[in-house]
This record gives C-alpha cells, sequence and structure tokens, in this order.
C-alpha cells in the first residue's frame, strides 16, 4: 500500500529521497516523511500528513544533510492521516527510525509489553513498535543488525521494512509479503517498494524474496537469510524508461499512460504472433496440452481482464472461470491436476492474488502469473509467468494494462486452442444456443463483419465455422492483434469523449451495460468512472438491467452501453427499456455498425475489429470518458482519494 525509499551512497541523499518519494505517491499519499543519518551520526526525521510536497515546504536541508536516509509515503491502515502517524517512527530517544509497509498482527500484544517495560508511544500505528523491539536489543547491548533480525523475529504479518540507526552508515531491511527491491548503483545503492522510485538512478535491480535480510551501505549490500547464511540474488537489468515514470507534457499520468496503449500493445504482441498464430517462448507447442480447465484469480481491474479472458477462452471450447482473488483465497474451489489457475496482477504483488496463488500452488492445479513487472512474487512463484511488457504504470486508475493483459490473455488463448485444451473436459465449442441470435445480429451488423475480413481468408472473429459437423467460432484474434496497436491509437485521438463528458457532468448516476467481452469492460468502464470521478457509476450484464436495477434509471442516469458485433440486437432491445424511461444513452461500437449508431442518442464509434477484441477499442473510449469527466470536476485524477495502486495487505 504504501511506498519505502532507501539511499545510501556518496554525497547528498535528500533530494534522491524527495524524487523517489514523488515517484511513488501512487502507492501513498496520506502523508510522507524522511529520516537521515547526518555525517555526525545523528538520526534526523521529518514527516507531514499530506503529499511530498507539503513535506518539502517543511525540510530543513541543512539540518538534513546526509548520504544515507530513508523516507516513505504513507496510505493509511492502522491510524489516520496525521503528523504522529506518518513514518519514519522512532523509538524515544531518536536512535533508531524505520518505515514500513504491510501489517503487524501481533502490535497490540507487542505495545502492551514494551509499555510495561516503560516504553511510551506517540502514534496509532502498528509500525512504532519495531524502533522500539530493536531499541530494547541495543539498551542489552545487542549490535544493531542482531537486533534488527531480533525484532522481526517477534512480529507477525506482512512487512517490508527499513531501518536506520544512530552512528551506523548501514541500513537494514527485510521483507515478508510485500515488495522491496534493491537497485544497485555506482555511486549510491536503494531500496524501493517498486522499481520506478530508483529508476532515475539506476536501472541494475535485485528483486529480494521473503526473509532476505539485506545490509545496504554505499560500498554495496549483503543479502542473508532469517538464519544470517549469504544468499545469491541475480542481479537484472530492467529495460523501463526512467522516462515512463515521469509525466513530462502531460497534466496526469492517466492521460499519458492512456495514450501510451498502442505502444504498449505492441511491446505485448512483440515476436508473439507468427503465422497468424501464436507463439509463446514460455510455453512451446504441447505444453498445455493437459490443460482441462482455467480459472482466473484475480483483483479489480484485473479481474475484469480474467473475465474477459474467460468469455474469450470459452469461445474456443475451453471451460473457464473468473473468481476474485479475495474470494478464491479463503474459499477455493475444486481442482484437479488438469486445472490451470491464471493469476492476473499488473504488480505481481497484489496481497489477495498471492493468496489465492498460493492456495492454488498447494493443490494439484497448475499456476500461471499473468504480470508486468519480472522478478515480482508472483512471477517467481507461479509455475509459469506470461508477462505482459506493458513498462510501468503510475497513475492508480489502471489503463494501458488492462489493455496489454487482455491481449496477452488472448495470445494465450489461442496457444491452449491449438494445444488442445479443454477436449478432454467435453465440453462443446461454440454455444449451440446462440445460433438464433447471431442469426439476428446479422442484420445489424452484417456491414462490420463483411469488412473484419482476417488472414488467410478468415472472418475477424465470432462467425460460425463448420469443423467435422461441429459449430465452432473462428475466433480470428491473434491476426487481428498485429493492427490492434494502430485501432487504439484512431480511438485515442477521438475527442469526443471529451465532449459527452462535459455534455452529461450533471447526471446522478451512470450505467455502463455490455454482452460477451462487452460485460467485464462495462464493470471495467463503471470503475474507472466510480474511482476517479467520485460519482455513482454501475456495471452490468446489459439483460440484467431489467431485473432490478431499471428501478432505477431516471433521465438523470446516463447509460453507457457497449457493442461489439455480437449479440447486438438484444443490447439494442435493453437499451430501448432505458430510454422508455427517458435515460440518454451512449452506445460504443464499431464504426460501419449504423443500426446501432441511428438508434442511440451518442455514440462513440472505433474502427471495425472482430467481436473477440472490440472489448478492448471500447474499454479505451470508457478511460477517455472517465478521465474527462474527472478532470472537469477538478478531482486527484492520479491518487484519486482512499486508493493506492498497489494493494499489498488484505
Amino acid at each position: 500500500m504504501c511506498g519505502i525509499i532507501v539511499r545510501a551512497g556518496v554525497g547528498d541523499a535528500l533530494g534522491e529521497l524527495l524524487t523517489g518519494l514523488r515517484n511513488l505517491e501512487y502507492r501513498g499519499y496520506d502523508s510522507a516523511g524522511v529520516a537521515l543519518r547526518r555525517n555526525d551520526g545523528e538520526i534526523v526525521v521529518c514527516k507531514r500528513e499530506g503529499e511530498t510536497d507539503a513535506l518539502e515546504a517543511d525540510l530543513d536541508s541543512d539540518r538534513l544533510s546526509g548520504s544515507v536516509g530513508i523516507g516513505h509515503t504513507r496510505w493509511s491502515t492502522h491510524g489516520a492521516p496525521s503528523d504522529a502517524n506518518a513514518h519514519p517512527h522512532t523509538d524515544g530517544s531518536n536512535r533508531v527510525a524505520v518505515v514500513h509497509n504491510g501489517i503487524i498482527r501481533n502490535y497490540e500484544t507487542l505495545r502492551r509489553e514494551l509499555r510495561d517495560r516503560g516504553h511510551e508511544f506517540t502514534s496509532e500505528t502498528d509500525t512504532e513498535v519495531i524502533p522500539h523491539l530493536v531499541a530494547d536489543a541495543l539498551d542489552a547491548g545487542i549490535d544493531p543488525e542482531t537486533a534488527f533480525r531480533s525484532a522481526i523475529d517477534r512480529i507477525e504479518g506482512s512487512y517490508a521494512i527499513a531501518m536506520v540507526v544512530d552512528g551506523r552508515e548501514e541500513v537494514y531491511a527485510t521483507r515478508r509479503g510485500s515488495p522491496l527491491v534493491l537497485g544497485v548503483g555506482e555511486t549510491a545503492n536503494y531500496l524501493a517498494s517498486d522499481v520506478p522510485a530508483f529508476l532515475e538512478f539506476t536501472d541494475r535491480v535485485v528483486y529480494l524474496e521473503d526473509d532476505d535480510v539485506v545490509v545496504v551501505d554505499a560500498e554495496g549490500y549483503q543479502i542473508s537469510d532469517v538464519a544470517g547464511d549469504p544468499i545469491e540474488r541475480t542481479v537484472e537489468t530492467v529495460d523501463w524508461d526512467a522516462g515512463d515514470a515521469r509525466k513530462g507534457v502531460y497534466n496526469h499520468f492517466m492521460r499519458k499512460e492512456i495514450d501510451e496503449q498502442p505502444v504498449s500493445l505492441r511491446q505485448t504482441i512483440n515476436g508473439r504472433i507468427e503465422g497468424g498464430k501464436s507463439v509463446l517462448s514460455e510455453f512451446p507447442q504441447g505444453s498445455l496440452a493437459d490443460v482441462d480447465e482455467v480459472i482466473f484469480v484475480a483483483c479489480g481491474t484485473s479481474y475484469h481482464a480474467g473475465m474477459y479472458g474467460c468469455t474469450l477462452l470459452r469461445r474456443r471450447g475451453i471451460p473457464a472461470t473468473a473468481v476474485p482473488a479475495n474470494e478464491f483465497a479463503h474459499e477455493p474451489m475444486p481442482v484437479t491436476d488438469r486445472t490451470l489457475v491464471i493469476a492476473v496482477t499488473q504488480s505481481g504483488e497484489t496481497a489477495d492474488t498471492l493468496a489465492s496463488l498460493r492456495a492454488a500452488n498447494s493443490s494439484p492445479a497448475r499456476t500461471l502469473a499473468v504480470t508486468n513487472v519480472v522478478g515480482s512474487t508472483a512471477a517467481r512463484e507461479a509455475n509459469d509467468a506470461l508477462f505482459i511488457r506493458a513498462g510501468p504504470e503510475i497513475g492508480v486508475a489502471a489503463t494501458k494494462t488492462f489493455s496489454s493483459q487482455v491481449a496477452a490473455i488472448a495470445l494465450l488463448a489461442d496457444r491452449l486452442e491449438d494445444d488442445g485444451a479443454g477436449q478432454s473436459a467435453g465440453w462443446s465449442t461454440a454455444e449451440e444456443t446462440d445460433r438464433s441470435a447471431d442469426q439476428i445480429d446479422r442484420s445489424v451488423s452484417t456491414t462490420a463483419t463483411k469488412n473484419r475480413e482476417g488472414a488467410n481468408g478468415r472472418t475477424g472473429g465470432g462467425d460460425r465455422a463448420e469443423n467435422d459437423g461441429q459449430t465452432a467460432y473462428d475466433n480470428g484474434d491473434v491476426s487481428e492483434l498485429r493492427a490492434l496497436p494502430d485501432h487504439v491509437e484512431t480511438v485515442v485521438g477521438d475527442g469526443n469523449a471529451a465532449r459527452l463528458a462535459t455534455q452529461y457532468a450533471d447526471a446522478d448516476s451512470y450505467f455502463f451495460i455490455g454482452r460477451g467481452v462487452g460485460y467485464p469492460v462495462a464493470l471495467e468502464g463503471a470503475l474507472k468512472f466510480k474511482e476517479i470521478t467520485y460519482e455513482h457509476a454501475e456495471g452490468f450484464a446489459a439483460g440484467e438491467l431489467k431485473h432490478g436495477p431499471l428501478a432505477l434509471v431516471t433521465p438523470a442516469t446516463v447509460v453507457v452501453a457497449i457493442f461489439t458485433g455480437r449479440n447486438d440486437e438484444r443490447t439494442l432491445h435493453n437499451i430501448r427499456e432505458a430510454q422508455s424511461r427517458g435515460a440518454p444513452v451512449i452506445g460504443i461500437g464499431p464504426e460501419s455498425a449504423t443500426d446501432v449508431r441511428e438508434k442511440v442518442d451518442e455514440y462513440l464509434s472505433y474502427p471495425d475489429v472482430g467481436p473477440n477484441l472490440a472489448g478492448i477499442l471500447a474499454n479505451v473510449h470508457l478511460q477517455l470518458l472517465a478521465y474527462h469527466a474527472a478532470e472537469i470536476r477538478d478531482r486527484a485524477i492520479d491518487k484519486p482519494r482512499n486508493l493506492a495502486k498497489s494493494v499489498t495487505v488484505e
């Protein structure tokens, strides 16, 4: 949830610590603080409620001069945002300063014990017990590293911790269940919750693992296990550009990252398509042949990407289910050794998703992480990993990573189908019951279908193809993925979302509806809208509108309907029900779907593409709609209230 930055090196540390804090504000912005070891050995702390700018305004740079320091930007868990609850926390004599992410579950017991021994506490946080435990050990004549280890041995929960001690040039740190990465520089070494914190200073990183203890100074670092035995960890080079972690000419990271989607999608698919088929080096041909079913586990936007993936797999005849990770972790589904559990997580550090992954790892199932971060916990703990290669995403509201997650899953779906996954499960491909619906839809989107000719004479996805007497969908996803970045660029350049955000700014509620892949996109559109505008927004399967939500529809309710070229006539029926109650309808669909365009109040179009990938393009319009709606309301778009980018505590 929160952000840690550590710097130990040559020269003054304060400027680099502040840069790191600004780069980490997407992880927490309730308060910020730094602790520096001055050249005379004294530990000096400055911390303030509010964002990093508030801290910087109060800094006394002369007093805070030193080459070793720790910093923290907080997202509150224990204790409200305040100066007192801000990190770093110290013992009573300022000999020890600590920053901490995570939750110490036994802190109340430890606090009572320490109080009984005369310790006084000045905050409501669980973190404050750590420096007091260390101080107790120092008072007993124990050296700082051993004192740090003894304190860690006493605490229970999830954490990433970094500590400085009066008179020592080293920083002591460890992690368990919360991310911490080491940056190896030429004149300084770093520790942080995430790589963008120090990306401007070094691109050489070491991904620490649970229970690693690291001691960092200007000369280097030493990593050991809980018993004190040395450990070797690989130094990797991150291929992210430091400019990716800066806004540049943009007012907000969110808008920058929406615009970056053509680039991020090209990175996702680069080298992964040959001859119209998916080629994944992670999964050679035949390596997925023993998969009978797929279960996606994820949270938030990643969960919606997993739902989208379910539809792609089901259309290929592969049984698939999406389960919120916070449910699967504690109520696991029955699995077999032919079940593939896919954990979708942008950071690879989402606590609920990791808990689900670990539950799956303890079962007969095979596990796979779909993630953006090489070296992340999810990537290390899953049996396999598929990287989306979207580059760093700073805005709290995920944008480009959703598109890249879906594109990566589309590639994986093609690989699974080619390997014959799901065949032994006896599940029928291409739902027979949809035949009549498809025939109806052809009357709505015949023109769009004709314009969607795929590679090798195949249609662009969703049309029927007879194969040995069994009805199946000819998906065409992989061929169409090549054109997807250019199509997204077209949508990004469409300025109509800004106009509609202003036109409907006074609405009371915003409903998002869709079918097939349009359903998870509706949920994702509503999530984006509510999290950055703070307005009431809900997403529904289009057919569910009349099963309750229609009672809430009034002329002050804007209904946003996603059309994908499949089952569009049914969705048109649903919007007519909303229009009859006076609600204005914004349709989002293919350029050539003229019948749809004529039946809605406003229309946002995207280039013609098959129904399997149409949701990605529709989603870009929804991102822009949410962005502009938040902008005209003057919201904190990159840092919406009460939210943080990476949820690393359950």
